[in-house]
């Protein structure tokens, strides 16, 4: 039986419009903290439903983690307008996601950004996001399948970097492929249990900038790159 791990739910509850022009997720987002107006907006735009299976559309509106198939789950919706938040994204901007999912998260990044590009390990999952958000009609949505712990060099440097799985290390290529002044958002820690950390690379030196801002609980990333750090790490060989 596969094992898998979730975000740390945050605030449970389910999402319903109050007033007349309010969105679904308003509510909820306010209480969470995410104060964007445009994430707010593409929050209304992107029904969860449509990338969630058909068994589990009855919660798309529940503000917790739905399973998606092969022992992977989608994050709870205000935990991913946390994160997105926390990328600070401008108009315009080019943005890695590693860990498609369903391609839930990814559509509300081609709602904010002029590129966004995702990559999924579990490559049934990764041809199935990226017919979707096909058919939806994201084609600033580029999905493919493959170890996101190395990124996509070939459409580097990002202004904005979003993992969305646990790593016991910042990963040097996700480092090495963000822009002067760009944010790698990434749950930092041990195997279950992590921290949600802002990572800015800085304009003047490339240098980096660590800013905690929650505790969470995430699925850990997978592959021989990941797993080479989580061995190091268990044996205290934390690299930053």
């Amino acid at each position: 039986m596969a094992r898998y791990f979730t975000p740390m739910v945050l605030a449970l509850g389910s999402a319903t419009p109050s007033d007349a022009g309010e969105g679904p997720w308003t509510r909820q987002l306010a209480r969470a903290g995410v104060t964007d107006q445009r994430i707010v907006a593409a929050m209304a735009k992107v029904n969860r439903a449509d990338y969630v299976p058909p068994y589990e559309r009855a919660w798309a509106l529940d503000d917790r983690p739905l399973y998606i198939g092969h022992g992977q789950t989608t994050s709870q919706p205000t935990l991913i307008a946390q994160m997105i938040q926390a990328m600070a994204l401008k108009p315009g901007c080019h943005v890695l996601e590693v860990g498609t999912g369903s391609g839930y998260e990814t559509a509300l990044l081609a709602e904010l950004c002029k590129d966004v590009y995702s990559i999924e390990i579990v490559e049934p999952l990764a041809r199935q996001a990226a017919k979707l958000l096909a058919e939806k009609g994201y084609a600033n949505a580029h999905v493919k399948a493959g170890d996101g712990y190395l990124g996509w060099p070939e459409v580097a440097p990002f202004d904005a970097i979003v993992v969305c799985a646990s790593s016991p290390d910042l990963p040097r290529p996700l480092l090495d492929q963000l822009a002067p002044g760009g944010r790698l958002v990434i749950p930092v820690g041990g195997d279950t249990y992590g921290e949600l950390e802002v990572v800015t690379k800085q304009p003047a030196d490339g240098g980096i900038r660590r800013q905690g801002l929650m505790s969470v609980l995430f699925v850990p990333l997978t592959g021989p790159n990941a797993a080479r750090d989580r061995e190091a790490w268990h044996d205290g060989g934390r690299r930053w």
